[in-house]
Formats: C-alpha cells, sequence, structure tokens
C-alpha cells in the first residue's frame, strides 16, 4: 500500500496561495480597467468642453462665464492628472500582482513535482513488490508441479 505523501498539505497550501493570488491579480485587471475607462470619460469630457468653450468664445462670452468655463477646465486638468497618477500607481500593483502570481505559481509547480515524483517512487515500489509476490508464486507453484511429477516417477 502506498504511503502518503508527507507534504500534501503544503501541496494544498499551495494550490490555495496560487488560487487566492490568481483571483486578486484578476481583480487587480478589472480595477486598472475601470480606471483606465474614468481616464477616457474625462478626457472626453474636457475635450468636450474645451469645444465648447472655443464655440461660447467665437459666438461672444461674458467674463464670469468665461471665468466659469476656464475653472470647470481646470478642474478637469487637475481630475485628470490624478486619475493619470491613479493609473501609475495601479501599474505597480499590477506589476507587483504578476510578480506574486509568478512566484505562487513557481512554488505550486515545485511542490506538484515533489508530489508526483513520491508517486512515481511509490508505484515503482509497489510494482517490485508485485513483481516479487508473483516471482514467489511462480516459484512455489513450479516447486509443486516439480514434486508431483517426482511422486508420478
Amino acid at each position: 500500500m502506498a504511503k502518503i505523501f508527507s507534504m500534501q498539505p503544503l501541496v494544498h497550501l499551495a494550490h490555495q496561495k496560487n488560487d487566492d493570488a490568481t483571483r486578486k491579480f484578476g481583480q487587480l485587471i478589472q480595477q486598472q480597467q475601470a480606471a483606465q475607462a474614468k481616464l477616457h470619460t474625462l478626457e472626453q469630457y474636457r475635450e468636450d468642453y474645451q469645444t465648447r468653450l472655443q464655440q461660447a468664445v467665437r459666438n461672444g462670452i461674458d467674463q464670469t462665464s468665461l471665468r466659469n468655463f476656464q475653472d470647470f477646465i481646470r478642474r478637469l486638468n487637475e481630475a485628470v492628472a490624478q486619475q493619470r497618477n491613479a493609473i501609475e500607481q495601479m501599474h505597480h500593483l499590477m506589476q507587483a500582482g504578476r510578480n506574486e502570481l509568478a512566484n505562487t505559481q513557481r512554488n505550486m509547480k515545485s511542490f506538484d513535482t515533489l508530489a508526483q515524483r513520491h508517486l512515481e517512487s511509490e508505484k515503482k515500489l509497489e510494482g517490485k513488490i508485485e513483481q516479487r509476490q508473483q516471482d514467489e508464486h511462480t516459484g512455489r507453484h513450479s516447486a509443486l508441479r516439480a514434486r508431483a511429477a517426482q511422486d508420478e516417477i
């Protein structure tokens, strides 16, 4: 009977850690996509407001409205800059998540390799035991036939 692999709990733990890292990395990807979409929306919104400002200036605009447009566009520029910073930070988090996932995958593969080697070793041992038992059985059977043949003589 095969011995239980003593490191099986570590194999299981490595798989759990890899699953967790995979899940976290997937969440980071979703967060990055949302941040990119937000940046795109802000940039589009800013572009639309700049176009509206240019049209208003061509059509004639009072000082108060001009100042309001400029203030709003300035705030949009600040929001775009903040979102770009958030995306830069997300980039660093993504790299860390990618590294963590690679490490957990490497650990998991190492433990899987050890488990596979253990299984192969146990199979070889079982094969040797079965062969020995088969040889003993064949030897006994041959001895019985030889004895029976001698008894007939």
